[in-house]
């Protein structure tokens, strides 16, 4: 026992709330969980806030018990109570709902840790759900803390949501620990899981497969929760190409990592149906939409008849295509001299749309190819327990914007027709206060992650998302995560209306959280509690970067060497340099595309065959059957 509950008539007990005391060496602290024992009567509780008093009326009779002198105030013999409020978590029995007993306080056990936080509701049976996310620590306790699947990643609730200053509140490791924990103990009869995350800083998240070295105390950590320190097994990287299309634009360009690190590139096929992304501009209107639908229902991927253009027949299949078609439109109507509609379109549509898709192939040049080949996701093809990281840290937000909509739009067609591969897909956004602020243009990104969170969970797609300031998130979104994190705080996050439901205490705490500590909410907590969790067994950003530092940008011949050894060792960079020598680099960009997509057995073969056959210069000599006239000299002799 370490106190007693204590009512009075200012302070008195509640059904939601008690008051106890405690001596001074007691080991209590704020987040603490204690156990209150009463006849008949069991209630849980966690520390909110903690107070000291002494018999003393005013801190004047403090100055007179000393005679004035600070030195001599511990001679004085003062009586000293500590007070700590305490939010109840849990009473046993449930009803009737009564307030807090006068009983006796201990420290919270193992056993009730489990009871207090409810989870001995989800953490036992043939069809537990409970996933491991940290420890939680009190006067040498380390109590494993466990978060519902079913409501972690639906169907009765999901998402989750973290909050912290940068560099501090440790989210991305976070993110990381907490992947790792569902890859390991997500429940067999709740299918399978996958997840996608977007790398939008340098090198957060390029070291995924690479193992990182653990403390002793932190291998003690991962044994206290049954899970095994291990990296990422199933890791699969996407990047844009920089804008010769060849040397990949992210910072995981090492020769040894080269394996699983693919170009993600898209043609025209790909990017017209989210063309809106670009198109919610102030300048646009439904005009330039319906135009667009017109070319993307009747024109592109189609055998389409103009008998008004030349030539009348049209099959647009790349940006190229599509340029020509947009000129072709042009010229009848100059050659018709008419300078205003084109089958109900006005040409000042017509120009406008021409503009901004040909500003998607220039702002994002390297994502967005002009001659169509591709290179994408496995839609259809996602292992389980597999990460597929799409590396956009180092492109222009256009494309980023274009990567987002498309990427999280092709996962919720897929979840819809069950057909993706996996049951469940975890989607990881760091950076939400830039994707989807509280203020400014309701944008497709905004949009798109707003509906995620209300209606991502039914399919199976669930949203993991960080910032900075909560408060400056679009309140919906946020609003919508069933678990809630927080790390680090910055004192002036704190003091928004978001965070008037905690007390002083508690504030006190986020406000100075060491690395590794977080504060959690979730839907069976009643009250938010704080949990350690380990490090993450993959390697850092930073760490890895020094580890793997990144290839400096090669030459457009070994550039291609390096990616066609990515899918066969054995190639060398002369083979390849031969191949190349004399070509048409637009020519070697669609034979290497082809090439990736296909990924046959003899990859330097196919890639031969796929360049096709190389035209050599002829010379022309002076036709012999052909003679001057007699006596006339040949100007053109020698």
């Amino acid at each position: 026992m370490i106190g007693r509950v204590v009512a009075t008539e200012h302070r008195p007990s509640t059904p939601h709330q008690f008051h106890f005391w405690t001596a001074r060496e007691s080991p209590v602290g704020v987040g603490a969980i204690v156990r209150v024992d009463a006849p008949g009567r069991v209630v849980f509780g966690v520390v909110m806030d903690a107070a000291a008093y002494a018999d003393l009326a005013r801190p004047l009779d403090a100055v007179a018990g000393a005679e004035g002198d600070p030195t001599q105030a511990a001679d004085a013999a003062r009586t000293e109570i500590r007070l700590y409020t305490a939010a109840v978590l849990r009473q046993e029995p449930e009803e009737p709902l009564q307030p807090v007993p006068l009983g006796e306080v201990r420290m919270a056990t193992d056993a009730d840790v489990r009871s207090a936080l409810r989870m001995d509701a989800y953490t036992a049976g043939e069809r537990a759900t409970g996933i491991p996310v940290g420890t939680y620590g009190a006067a040498g306790l380390a109590a494993p803390v466990y978060l519902d699947a079913d409501f972690l990643l639906g169907p009765e609730a999901a998402h989750l949501n973290i909050t912290g200053v940068s560099g501090l509140a440790t989210k991305t490791s976070a993110v990381e620990f907490f992947l790792a924990s569902i890859f390991q103990t997500f429940p067999a009869h709740k299918g399978s899981v996958a997840a996608l995350c977007f790398n939008v800083k340098g090198p957060d998240l390029c070291f995924l497969d690479q193992p990182a070295e653990l403390s002793a105390e932190d291998i003690a950590a991962y044994d206290r929760l049954g899970l095994e320190p291990k990296p990422f097994e199933n890791v699969h990287y996407f990047a844009p190409c920089k804008s010769d299309g060849v040397n990949l634009n992210t910072l995981r360009t090492h020769p040894d990592l080269a394996a699983n690190t693919e170009p993600l590139t898209w043609g025209l096929r790909e990017v017209l149906e989210y063309a809106e992304v670009v198109l919610n501009r102030d300048d646009l209107d439904a005009k330039a939409d319906a135009f667009i639908d017109f070319l993307a229902d009747r024109v592109v991927g189609r055998d389409f008849h103009a008998a008004e253009l030349h030539p009348p027949d049209w099959r647009v299949l790349t940006f190229a295509d599509l340029e020509a078609f947009f000129r072709a439109i042009f010229d009848s109507l100059e050659n018709n001299n008419r300078t205003d509609i084109w089958r109900t379109h006005h040409i000042a549509t017509v120009r406008k749309v021409r503009n901004r898709l040909g500003n998607i192939t220039t702002r994002a040049k390297g994502l967005v190819t002009d001659d169509g080949a591709s290179n994408d996701l496995p839609w259809g093809t996602f292992d389980d327990r597999g990460v597929y990281v799409v590396d956009v840290a180092s492109v222009d937000p256009l494309a980023q914007d274009l990567v987002f909509a498309r990427v999280v739009s092709k996962l919720r067609e897929h979840l819809e027709r069950r057909d993706l591969g996996v049951d469940h897909v975890v989607v990881f956004v760091d950076e939400l206060n830039k994707y989807a602020p509280a203020d400014g243009p309701d944008t497709y990104v905004r949009k798109m992650l707003l509906d995620l969170s209300e209606r991502g969970r039914y399919l199976g797609l669930v949203l993991f998302s960080a910032q900075q300031f909560r408060s400056q998130v679009l309140r919906r979104v946020v609003g919508n995560a069933g678990t809630t994190i927080y790390g680090r705080m910055d004192p002036d996050e704190l003091a928004t209306a978001g965070y008037a439901t905690l007390s002083p205490a508690t504030k006190i705490k986020l406000a100075t959280l060491p690395k590794g500590e977080l504060m959690v909410r979730h839907p069976h907590f009643t009250q938010p509690v704080f949990i350690r969790f380990p490090r993450p067994c993959v390697l850092s950003g930073r760490d890895g970067v020094e580890r793997f530092p990144p290839a400096t940008d090669l030459p457009f011949d070994e550039a291609v060497a390096r990616q066609l050894r990515s899918m066969d060792p054995a190639i060398s960079t002369d083979k390849v340099r031969a191949l190349v020598d004399g070509r048409r680099e637009d020519d070697v960009r669609r034979a290497l595309a082809r090439t990736r997509q296909l990924r046959p057995d003899d990859v330097l073969a196919y890639f031969t065959a796929a360049l096709g056959r190389r035209v050599e210069p002829e010379l022309v000599s002076r036709r012999s059957g052909v003679l001057p006239l007699r006596g006339t000299p040949d100007p053109y002799s020698s």
